[in-house]
């Protein structure tokens, strides 16, 4: 995992989710990909999704339920999880978790 993007251009405006339990902002690359950069407050939430994504830990924890999974998994700091095209995912965030999204073009 990096611990830094350099020649990247960052929207000001955040993103601001769920009532602001979910906060991020999008940085966009010069070959035309994009991540978004966040942090996500304790809370339970429920994200959809249209490209897929892996979602990579910086500081926190949080479980994991894929859509169509009975069973949770619990990620920590330098740890990552893939999350498939037009699904979702249920995240419980024990503890302030500081993210990475990368989204994966198809």
């Amino acid at each position: 995992m990096t611990t830094q993007f350099d020649q990247v251009s960052v929207i000001k405006k955040a993103n601001l989710y769920f009532d602001g339990k979910c906060v991020s902002h999008t940085v966009l690359f010069p070959d035309g990909s994009k991540k978004t950069i966040g942090v996500i407050f304790p809370s339970s939430l429920t994200f959809n999704t249209g490209a897929a994504e892996i979602m990579e830990i910086n500081a926190g924890v949080c479980r994991i339920t894929l859509a169509g999974e009975n069973t949770s998994n619990e990620y920590h700091a330098g740890q990552s999880f893939s999350v498939p095209a037009n699904s979702s995912f249920q995240i419980e965030t024990l503890e302030t978790l500081d993210y990475v999204c990368h989204f994966i073009d198809a």
